[in-house]
């Protein structure tokens, strides 16, 4: 496998204007250290030459020199022979970060914010009645739907088919949920030992059913705001990879919304490659302004994309069911893989995400209202609380991606976080390959008075972690955890 390279125009960006009053070696040096413990370099990705970043960053090859073995002195660069310079990390910041989401089932008067879910929208039961009416006339046949219930597939296809992208229901598999539809995909599209690109943060949960799968995960870099489109275009073609596992729409953890400009140069790039879209929409419907004019879904600038789609968060997580759009002639090979984990998914659950898409195909006026409620007071709270506390305001979906002040470790901040009471997920746990050790996934999901309580108490966390009073990073430990013994499957969570 070819080593991940970053290109000098990026490292050059990413460095931005050398810290004046300091010797220029050891600003560049802390400035790269930041960028690969951030994970906006992902680890075991080759930097410049020498040569190549001094002409970037317009700086004598002695600067560069000096700032590339301060960063071997400090383990974050190992040269390689026929590698170069390939970044790294200490051997003490090896921490396991890629860890899946798991349900806490706190105590009781803990906030929990590792799961970014909402509760059932208004009309879920009066979905379940409808549904339970019309529930007999499936029950004279076997109950195993493999491809889903039919006029599930019509709604969902119709809803592509309104969003820009001509669908038909021949082209739509119903799954138990978007993490059962990926696994689908993964076992129809990736083999054993097969590169795939994936997005550094991501979705843990994918990276785990990647490695499950023996899949070697090429990261594809982000910036806190979104895609360095020239630059991820250019990875990909690099990386020779199977398949790509994208979020473009208000993308898990960052909240960021890739344009339709941005979309078709990705998906040329794409192409060129040889490399297959998986592109993940679980948040598409979760648009928080409606005036904002919404891209075309990916698959309209690639149609060999494999869409897949859920209605956890514009729906219910409660309803478990989901789906999969793909090409029509890659629909066995889906079919073929899903049989050997599951035959269908439940014909109830589908019925009642029918009853409620015919209503609202995504998001209702009422939850958008109170999701951009909490979102703004979330928001507002923590600018008050911790001023040094730095993210940008998404458009849509369930999070802010924030960036702790210098020095504050995520992992510490969550563990101190969970002695105020508050459950947060650590920016490693996003991680690809290693570091992001400053950055913290906070969901707005709640409502905005016990948002506003979640903010109090991670200002509290954060006081604690800078004052140097933080305790040491320890499993934590739940009514879950002290049952996980007896439940070593638990199910995976958003």
């Amino acid at each position: 496998m070819a080593t991940p390279t970053v290109s000098a125009a990026r490292t050059a960006r990413l460095v931005g204007d050398l810290a004046p009053g300091r010797p220029a070696y050891r600003a560049l040096a802390d400035a790269l250290r930041l960028a690969v413990a951030d994970g906006r370099i992902a680890v075991g990705t080759r930097l410049p030459s020498e040569r190549e970043l001094t002409g970037a960053l317009d700086v004598s090859r002695t600067t560069v020199t000096r700032a590339y073995a301060v960063l071997r002195e400090s383990g974050y660069l190992a040269s390689r022979r026929g590698s170069g310079s390939v970044t790294t990390l200490p051997a003490a910041s090896r921490r396991r970060g890629t860890g899946s989401l798991f349900p806490a089932d706190p105590a009781d008067g803990v906030i929990d914010l590792t799961c970014a879910a909402t509760r059932a929208p208004a009309g879920v039961v009066e979905a379940y009645e409808r549904a339970v009416a019309r529930l007999p006339e499936y029950l004279c046949g076997a109950g195993y739907l493999t491809l889903g219930v039919p006029e599930l597939r019509e709604v969902v296809a119709d809803r592509y088919t309104a969003r820009g992208l001509p669908t038909d229901p021949d082209e739509v598999l119903v799954t138990s949920g978007a993490v059962a539809g990926l696994g689908i995909v993964l076992r129809a599209l990736v083999g054993r030992g097969d590169r795939v690109v994936v997005e550094n943060p991501t979705y843990p949960n994918t990276v785990d059913a990647l490695r499950a799968g023996g899949a070697r995960l090429v990261p594809l870099a982000m910036d806190p705001d979104g895609w360095d489109v020239p630059e991820a275009a250019r990875a990909v073609r690099s990386a020779g990879a199977r398949a790509a596992v994208l979020i473009p729409d208000f993308h898990n953890p960052t909240g960021a919304l890739l344009g339709d400009e941005g979309r078709a140069a990705l998906a040329s790039a794409l192409r060129r490659a040889g490399t297959v879209p998986v592109v993940d929409e679980t948040i598409a419907e979760v648009c928080l302004e409606e005036e904002l004019a919404l891209p075309l879904p990916f698959a309209a600038h690639d149609p060999r994309a494999i869409s897949v789609g859920s209605s956890s968060k514009s729906h219910w997580g409660g309803l478990r069911t989901g789906w999969v759009r793909a090409p029509r002639s890659v629909l066995p090979a889906l079919v073929d893989a899903r049989v050997t984990t599951d035959l269908g998914a439940p014909v109830l659950e589908q019925l009642v995400l029918l009853e409620l898409m015919r209503e609202n195909p995504g998001l209702t006026a009422e939850r958008r209202d109170a999701l951009r409620a909490s979102r703004d007071t979330t928001a507002d709270a923590l600018r008050e609380l911790v001023p040094d506390l730095r993210f940008g305001l998404p458009r849509g979906g369930l999070s802010l991606w924030c960036e702790l002040p210098e020095g504050v470790d995520s992992t510490a901040v969550a563990v101190a976080a969970e002695d105020e009471g508050l459950l947060v997920a650590a920016g490693p746990r996003f991680s690809v390959a290693g570091g992001l050790d400053r950055w913290l996934r906070f969901p707005y999901v709640l409502d905005p008075a016990t948002m506003t309580t979640a903010a109090e108490r991670l200002a509290r966390a954060v006081d604690v972690v800078r004052s140097g009073r933080a305790p040491v990073p320890a499993p934590r430990r739940t009514r879950s955890t002290a049952r996980a013994a007896t439940r070593p499957n638990r199910p995976l969570v958003a």
